[in-house]
């Protein structure tokens, strides 16, 4: 039984403390599966997609082209990025400014929907410029790859083999190696490990790299790619094998998105008595309030978890902007945050000798070489807001962005409460839910600087607006 109330003319309910938009029910007309899609013209996918999913195929057909782009050559370059492709899917592009890091000023653009990311960020940012701004270090820049295989043999032949065949790998690698070592990087170690205590028969190759300002992603893949290729012809020419032991299976090989050694630190510090955030607390009993709630994101997964998705608000959104792979970078700072057993915070806070120190170290595997760096004309931008900066520079500033989210984030909840400024900042997503006129959105914004701004309370006063 839903409990609630229903307005009709807008199609919306509110229940169970949420506002919710009922969808239409129309069963899905498609009655089998359609060959050779990707194949079909733009316009054609269009057809097929309407007509076969939506309620009114002509005016979803419009939505999809409102936001084609009207210039065609981009357009081109969009449609390419991936498979498929009907329209672009539009996110809001902002800039959070004041971020003073290692004594330079940065506007760190962020791509990002959610409501109050860009605003948090900006107003940690510009406590922090008033009090010695944020200092990073690059603790580590390696990346990691592995060969998975198993094996039927006997363990101490492997590893003979292994030592015989590991300058071949690199000598094999060396047509794909060259530019990259030109510049600094490369293949930085092998090592063969024996993974038979958690999987039987299972070995792997346990490879790092250094790619510099590339992600790497393809140059690491391919390196590995070839190692699977001399791994297996060089154990048939192995003298020690058996006809058996030379049939190494290799399941697969492929990078890995969790870099523990791909590392950058980020943090700010001042006096407690500089710690002055306003309102009935005491800078003494704000700093008490922020240790105390890091500690408890320490202990608690619960809590832990949505603690760490307030950094990755941060985090995210600049990745976004910058063209990296979030997925890839969500994935790898998660297990990071769990590699000690359990999940737990990315930040820690201390008061020591009166001074209060809040920091981050995080996992970031980035490039400002490569994919869409090069192609994405709000990528090419982004990166020349930022200084135009190396790979190592980016992960700095990505921590930053991180660290002050959740700095803005906690400093919320230990105060006012999240709802208090999240809200506000939500007023206009839930106003537009409700197709307020620009005039009615004025009257709702005024009102709401002196009102709490629920849900509820909005929905309550936009219905009384309108009956007014």
């Amino acid at each position: 039984m839903i409990i609630g109330w229903f307005f009709p003319e807008y199609n919306l309910r509110w229940a169970y403390g949420h506002y919710q938009y009922l969808y239409p029910s129309k069963p899905i007309a498609m009655t089998k599966p359609i060959e050779g899609f990707s194949k079909l013209t733009k316009a054609k996918k269009l057809d097929w997609i309407t007509a076969n999913y939506t309620d009114d195929p002509e005016a979803a057909k419009k939505v999809f082209k409102r936001y084609w782009n009207p210039d065609k050559t981009l357009q081109q370059l969009h449609d390419e990025f991936i498979e498929n492709t009907l329209t672009n899917y539009y996110l809001p592009f902002g800039i959070a400014p004041n971020f003073f890091i290692n004594d330079r000023l940065y506007a760190i653009p962020m791509a990002i929907e959610e409501s109050s990311v860009v605003a948090a960020a900006s107003k940690a940012a510009k406590f922090w410029l008033k009090r010695g701004g944020f200092k990073t270090t690059v603790l580590g820049t390696e990346k990691i790859g592995q060969v998975h295989f198993i094996y039927t043999g006997n363990p101490e032949k492997l590893r003979a083999f292994f030592e015989e065949i590991k300058p071949k790998l690199y000598s094999d690698t060396a047509s794909i190696t060259k530019n990259m070592i030109k510049r600094g990087g490369g293949i930085t170690d092998i090592k063969l490990r024996d993974k038979t205590d958690t999987l039987e028969r299972y070995y792997q190759l346990h490879c790092t790299f250094e790619t510099l300002d590339a992600m790497g992603a393809n140059f690491i893949n391919s390196c590995l790619e070839q190692f699977v290729t001399t791994l297996k012809a060089g154990a048939q020419n192995f003298a020690a094998f058996t006809e058996h032991e030379k049939n190494i299976e290799v399941v697969m090989a492929i990078l890995s998105n969790y870099v523990p050694n791909c590392l950058v630190r980020a943090e700010v510090s001042c006096p407690i008595d500089q710690l002055n955030v306003g309102g009935k607390i005491s800078s003494e009993d704000f700093a008490q309030k922020m240790v105390r709630a890091v500690e408890i994101a320490k202990v608690e997964p619960h809590r832990a978890v949505t603690h760490n998705k307030g950094i990755m608000n941060g985090i995210d959104a600049v990745i976004l902007a910058t063209g990296n792979d979030f997925r890839a970078v969500e994935a790898g700072v998660h297990a990071f945050a769990a590699k000690d057993g359990s999940y737990t915070s990315l930040t820690h806070a201390e008061v020591r000798d009166s001074t209060f120190r809040f920091w981050i170290e995080v996992p970031l595997a980035l490039g400002t070489v490569g994919g869409l760096t090069s192609l994405h004309p709000l990528v090419k931008l982004a990166l020349e807001i930022l200084g135009k900066p190396s790979a190592e520079e980016l992960m700095q500033i990505v921590a930053v962005a991180g660290l002050a989210q959740n700095f803005a984030a906690v400093r919320s909840l230990v105060t006012t409460g999240i709802q208090e400024g999240h809200m506000k900042m939500h007023l206009l997503n839930i106003l537009n839910q409700l197709g307020a006129t620009d005039l009615e959105k004025n009257q709702l914004i005024e009102h709401f600087k002196k009102n709490v701004a629920t849900h509820s309370a909005v929905v309550a006063a936009f219905e009384q607006l309108r009956k007014s």
